[in-house]
């Protein structure tokens, strides 16, 4: 597979494992598992269990998993259907967090914080070169920090995925550093 046949076969796992199934008449189990002959006989489906393999195991992002057997396939994180359940397990997160933005978004977050929209989570990452690939793909990136520990510490659930991607419901404004 050529780069640009990851890529794009990347985004169209995403779309269907995190947001819409449905538009290929996939269905996902309780936990975001979708059976992987399922998703290779769906018709017009033009990459093979060798793709599949390809992208879960050289996406920078790790954004998906096979089950033990590979019989199963899921996204990570980032699903905005919310009858998806990833089993993920409270835990307690670094000192601090860092989210990528862009300076239109920050009027926004000082007034409400950082909400996770129409996602399951709001998305962290424990390293600030993480955050500003993130803030990257909307343009000139600024990086919050987040006294997640503190947060934590306040009663707050964190959560991190199978790809490393620390989660939580909300982060309020009182917990953002907003000096870059």
């Amino acid at each position: 597979m050529t780069e640009q046949q990851k890529k794009k076969l990347s985004k169209f796992l995403s779309y269907i494992l995190r947001h819409h199934p449905d538009a290929i008449g996939l269905k996902l189990d309780d936990n975001g598992w979708a059976n992987v002959n399922d998703l290779l006989s769906t018709p017009n489906m033009r990459f093979s269990m060798e793709d599949l393999e390809e992208v879960v195991a050289t996406n920078d992002k790790k954004r998906f998993s096979f089950n033990a057997d590979k019989t199963k396939i899921r996204a990570n994180q980032g699903h905005s259907l919310k009858t998806v359940d990833l089993e993920l397990k409270a835990q307690t997160p670094p000192k601090f967090l860092y989210h990528g933005t862009v300076a239109k978004f920050i009027p926004e977050i000082r007034l409400n914080g950082l909400i996770k929209m129409s996602r399951q989570h709001v998305h962290l990452s424990k390293d600030r070169d993480t955050a500003v690939k993130v803030g990257s793909r909307r343009g000139n990136p600024i990086i919050l920090s987040i006294r997640a520990l503190d947060m934590h510490n306040s009663g707050k659930d964190f959560f991190i995925s199978d790809n490393g991607v620390w989660l939580t419901d909300h982060i309020p404004a009182e917990f953002i550093d907003f000096t870059e």
